[in-house]
């Protein structure tokens, strides 16, 4: 029996030395295989971290170039409008030198014009009138106007577009005010209601000498062509024309209304300083109780700009 236990006892122990040398011999690969595996996983985080960093690199590289574009294209306009800048200056700069070159004579044109007319008129018909040649008042001189006399006014252009409101280049539109007044005679022989005494109270034929004279205020659009030339024509293509006429109708009417028309030329002789002559023409509706307006105007003028 003894000896069965002291064999027993020996496998025991040889059994357990087995154990303990295979678990010895076991570890090193165990331990092997994990640092392989968690090698293996740095690898696969630093090839991560590399291609995220090459990512970022593509990314800043691009943001670099569009920066540089933006930059060069800032640069490229700042350039342009420097140059601009200094065009307009050194234009600036030489008309200002031209100008005091000569004397200061060039200077900006005005576009209003006040204007001072004078020269012949025309009527269409003579004149009858309430104190002299009349049907109503057949008694005395029947004595009339020649059709022919002279006149004088003034105006006033006030501009309102150089260019048609964007119609018409170079032409531009001005509001006329104007008003004149024409003379026909000093000494036309009155009826018997201009003699001295009356021959409606018994006088004798002594007639008193009567003027025959019309005042016209008229407002019409006038065109001008040209803009910016020293040589502007022009045209009025119709305006209201309101006459008042003397001596009054043989039915004590003075006032008359009526159109215009006309035509002119401007010259610019110095600074804002024009002449110019003109043609007008004024028509009237018929006749105004016997008495029959229309008449032209052919003259000159002198215009001020401001």
């Amino acid at each position: 029996m003894r000896k069965l236990y002291d064999r027993m006892r020996m496998a025991s122990r040889v059994a357990v030395s087995s154990f303990f040398v295979a678990t010895v011999l076991a570890s090193p690969q165990v331990l092997a295989d994990d640092a392989a595996r968690r090698i293996k996983l740095l690898e696969e985080r630093l090839q991560a971290i590399q291609m995220e960093l090459e990512k970022v690199k593509t990314e800043s590289t691009q943001s670099t170039q569009k920066v540089t574009e933006k930059v060069n294209v800032l640069e490229q306009t700042t350039n342009q409008t420097v140059q601009k800048v200094n065009t307009i200056e050194q234009a600036k700069a030489t008309s200002e030198n031209r100008a005091s070159a000569s004397g200061g004579d060039v200077e900006r044109r005005k576009d209003n014009m006040v204007f001072f007319r004078g020269g012949f008129t025309h009527a269409m018909t003579r004149r009858d009138g309430s104190s002299i040649r009349s049907d109503v008042v057949p008694v005395g001189a029947q004595d009339q106007a020649d059709k022919n006399g002279w006149y004088t006014g003034a105006g006033l252009d006030w501009n309102l577009t150089n260019d048609v409101w964007g119609l018409l280049p170079r032409t531009s539109v001005s509001a006329e005010l104007m008003f004149e007044y024409k003379n026909f005679a000093n000494t036309v022989q009155g009826n018997a209601l201009a003699n001295y005494p009356s021959m409606l109270a018994g006088g004798a034929l002594d007639p008193r000498s009567v003027t025959v004279s019309q005042f016209t205020l008229t407002a019409s659009p006038k065109i001008r062509f040209f803009e910016g030339s020293k040589v502007r024509p022009w045209i009025i293509p119709m305006g209201l024309a309101i006459h008042v006429v003397s001596p009054t109708t043989e039915s004590i009417t003075y006032l008359t209304p009526g159109v215009q028309f006309g035509a002119g030329i401007d010259y610019n002789i110095w600074k804002n300083f024009y002449v110019g002559i003109d043609g007008r023409y004024q028509l009237s509706a018929g006749k105004s109780d016997g008495v029959k307006i229309d008449g032209m105007t052919v003259g000159g003028y002198v215009g001020i700009g401001f």
